[in-house]
């Protein structure tokens, strides 16, 4: 089956979570990915949180599925050489370096565009340019913090809460590959490449900005009603941290099912929707509560929210979360249990659907990893291992015309 991203050749200079994360997933769609790594060594992950000595970290193979690798040293003039050929073949070069690094490497936008005026760069940023921390290192949990996420995290009584979800990293890499897609679409309308930079806090701005919403109605009016802390509770001038309540207006909470003395994650989320209000009452077996005047409206339901979530957990106590996710559903109730990585790791479904896939790998031997999120009507990508250090170099510097004598005389200068 031909790809959309066929015969899309993609120069991958990114390291770590964020701009691996991007090319991964162009690489699924059929983009022809071309790791370039430092000799011996390459991307640091390859080695971070091993668990199976001498063979690539997870963290590294779950996110470089599909791609090849090419090891260069881009210090060396031989290194140098090898790169420009690459740059006037491909299409996209995507890095995230720290500033001022592809210049000092001499690879600037300005000889980037000379050598090939089609090429779009694309970079992943700690701030954007001109922000004044743009001079910052930045790593998934300082653009948590930097991006509003931390501050509204987690419960009144406690400090900011980062979460486990990648905002910062894999969220980046998520933005900056619709800005290359977008790029692409643009170059066939002009013939020109351009320059596409996504910052690590305004990925995460983007994904708080129901956030940004509170803030300005906190402005306005003083209080969030959705929020626990509404109506008895004080606000600040700052958007709180809301615990578990829910982000979209309607209330929601985490509440514990059969089994949570010992089982830390036996918790269903539970949400009150206003159309689903007589539907909860009747599964609780509380009829009554439908047409109580107390109960009826959501106005008059959030002074009792935390009294309604106490009976809806009492009626939870002798079910597991699972026998009472599947009583509920009967009723179109909005809830879902509270998985582990463990639970989903082995969950049918996704391995039905392509999201956790099993791949075989020539070191490690089989290990779970994530698969494309999305999903298409004319196409299932294939996500294959990710590749060992070096693994293709011979293949990318006999495609761009090097004889084995060329490869080998770079091998001797140690430019690859």
């Amino acid at each position: 089956m031909t790809k959309p991203l066929e015969g899309i050749k993609i120069i991958d200079f990114t390291h770590v979570q964020a701009g691996p994360a991007c090319t991964q997933l162009l690489a699924w769609f059929g983009a022809d990915v071309i790791k370039v790594e430092r000799p011996g060594s390459g991307d640091v992950t390859r080695n971070q949180l091993r668990d199976i000595p001498d063979a690539d970290a997870l963290y590294f193979t779950m996110l470089n599925s599909n791609k090849k690798s090419l090891t260069l040293d881009t210090k060396k003039p031989e290194g140098k050489e090898v790169l420009e050929k690459l740059i006037r073949e491909s299409d996209v070069l995507v890095e995230n370096f720290g500033p001022g690094a592809l210049d000092r490497m001499g690879f600037s936008w300005e000889r980037l565009n000379e050598l090939n005026p089609k090429m779009i760069v694309a970079s992943v940023k700690g701030f954007s340019d001109g922000h004044h921390y743009d001079d910052l290192k930045v790593y998934e949990n300082v653009a948590q913090c930097a991006g509003g996420a931390a501050s509204t995290t987690g419960f009144w009584d406690g400090p900011p809460t980062i979460s486990a979800a990648a905002l910062g990293d894999s969220n980046t890499g998520m933005h900056l590959a619709i800005g290359i897609l977008t790029a692409l679409l643009g170059r066939d309308k002009t013939g020109k490449g351009q320059k596409v930079a996504v910052s690590m806090q305004d990925s995460v701005l983007n994904l708080c900005r129901v956030k940004l919403r509170d803030q300005q109605r906190l402005e306005r009016v003083g209080y969030l009603e959705e929020y626990p802390q509404y109506p008895h509770g004080e606000f600040s001038d700052v958007v709180p941290r809301g615990g578990n309540a829910g982000g979209g207006g309607q209330p929601g909470w985490v509440l514990k099912c059969k089994g949570w003395e010992t089982d830390p994650n036996a918790y269903i989320y539970f949400t009150i929707q206003g159309h689903a209000w007589e539907p909860i009452c009747k599964a609780l077996g509380k009829p009554e509560w439908i047409d109580d005047p107390a109960y009826k409206t959501a106005e008059a339901r959030q002074p009792h929210i935390f009294e309604i979530f106490g009976t809806i957990e009492a009626w939870l106590a002798d079910k597991t979360k699972f026998e009472a996710v599947d009583i509920l559903r009967k009723f179109d109730i909005p809830c879902a249990p509270v998985l582990t990585m463990k639970e989903l790791a082995n969950d049918p479904s996704l391995r039905a659907s392509g999201t956790i896939v099993e791949v075989p790998h020539k070191k490690r031997g089989s290990y779970l990893t994530v698969g494309s999120p999305i999903k298409f009507s004319d196409m299932k990508p294939e996500v294959t291992a990710s590749p060992l250090l070096g693994e293709h170099t011979d293949e990318v510097l006999t495609s761009l015309g090097y004889s084995k004598q060329d490869i080998f005389n770079l091998r001797e200068v140690k430019a690859i």
